[in-house]
This record gives C-alpha cells, structure tokens and sequence, in this order.
C-alpha cells in the first residue's frame, strides 16, 4: 500500500501549503528518521506546511531506477488525492541530494498534467549521471576542502550505475533529469533550488536551473553560504536552519 510508503506531518498551524519530500542518500542509502526527512518535516510542519515525508525503496538488492522514482510518484498521487483531507490547497515536491533528483524527475513526469506540483524544492540535488567540470572557483574551493571534495565525477558515476544497474553514459532523462530539453521543460513547475557552496553537484543543479530558465519556467537557484554537501543532515549548524526558513517562505507564498 502506498501509505506504507509515507509519514506524514501534520502543520501545526497550517497555511495551505503541503510537500511531498525525499530525503538523499545516494538512490542506495538513507531513511525517513534521518535528519534530512525528519528533521526537515518536522521544521517545515512547525512553520506551517503539511509534509509527507517518501520512505521510497533503496537501489540495493537487486532494485533499480525506476523502482524509487515510481515510489516517490505513487507517493505524490497518494497526497494528492488526500489533499482536501489534509487542509493543502497548494502541493509542492521536493528531495534532497538524491532524493532531490527523484523529486525533479517526478515533476518531469507529472508537469503538463493535472496532477503537477506547485512547486518544485531541490536541496542540492544530484541531476547528472556525468557531470561536467566544476569552474576554476569552485574546483580551487574544493580542492582547499578535502572534507567537501568527495562527489568527483568518478564517484558520481559509480552512484548513478548502481542506481540505474546500467552504465551512467546511457542514463535517461527520468534518471538524470539535468539532462532535460527545453522543449521536455516546457511545463515544468515552477522550481527553487538551494545548492551547497562548496560541493561538485552543484554543477548539475546549475545546468538544470539554466535549462528551466531559457525554457521561460520560473526558477530561483541559489547558494546557501559556507555549506558544503549534505548539510540538511547537520540540523545544529545555522544552514540548515537558514534554508529551510527560505523554503518555509517559499511554500507559504
């Protein structure tokens, strides 16, 4: 059953608004207690947004893409079906890192329906299987953090072809949703993305957010300051805070 699939968090004093969230973890890792889902629902249901949070299933034993995008789907049509029941009249989706990439291309597959998403929440997701080179700024910041520079091209690939049980060069859109046309962009929703200062797969979000823009679709990318990779997780460091006050905003809009 789908509800099997989910948590939800009731908004404490709701404002309308709802999100369907993913938390990362690599497609293979991760779980709806760890501070990326849970403590992000919890904060975000403080401010006033419904949040069912997506315990989608992992890339490991055998399991591969499309089964967590199809989960994190199912979740979305559950919520959706249940949004008169749960006060939301404005749905957004969203993830992080991986999930982040499962959120976009769930948008992708349902944008142009009537069953799209409001909006669209990317906490740095990874959105290419290969992923170009890094500008000579951010490579020189990563190379002066050892601890940050740990998504290199490489290790972006070996995630990508666990996920997909297939080599990362034959990735389809729906699995490296960076790799979208315009023309596929053309409903996408409209879509906030927060990327971590000194991390690689920020490059991915960036050609994402270039694509949406020359599509003409409403999209807001920005760089969360001082943040490296994965820092939703750290729910005692001021960034974690400070972005999910900026979605919290964004949702009640």
């Amino acid at each position: 059953m789908t509800a099997e699939l989910v948590r939800v968090y009731p908004a404490s004093a709701p404002n309308g608004s709802g999100l369907v969230w993913a938390h990362g973890g690599g497609f293979a890792a991760g779980d709806i207690d760890m501070p990326e889902a849970d403590f992000v629902a919890r904060t975000l249901a403080a401010a006033g947004t419904t949040v069912v949070s997506v315990d989608y299933r992992l890339a490991i034993g055998g399991v591969h893409f499309p089964v967590p995008l199809d989960d994190v789907v199912a979740a979305w049509e559950w919520a959706h079906a249940r949004r008169a029941e749960f006060g939301i009249d404005r749905l957004a989706i969203g993830g992080a890192s991986a999930g982040g990439n499962l959120a976009a291309a769930a948008a992708l597959r349902l944008a142009g329906t009537a069953a799209a998403p409001d909006l669209v929440v990317l906490a740095y997701p990874t959105l290419l299987a290969v992923q170009p080179a890094p500008d000579a700024r951010l490579r020189q910041a990563l190379d002066d953090d050892p601890f940050a520079d740990r998504f290199g091209p490489q290790v972006v690939r070996d995630m990508y072809e666990n996920y997909l049980g297939a080599p990362a060069s034959t990735a389809p859109v729906e699995a490296a949703p960076g790799l979208a046309t315009v023309a596929e962009l053309a409903d996408y929703p409209p879509t906030l993305i927060i990327n971590g200062e000194v991390d690689e797969l920020r490059v991915s979000a960036e050609v994402f957010a270039a694509s949406l823009a020359a599509a003409g679709r409403e999209v807001d990318c920005r760089i969360e300051p001082g943040t490296d990779h994965g820092f939703l997780n750290r729910p005692d460091g001021p960034a974690a805070a400070l972005t999910l006050e900026r979605i919290a905003a964004r949702l009640s809009r």
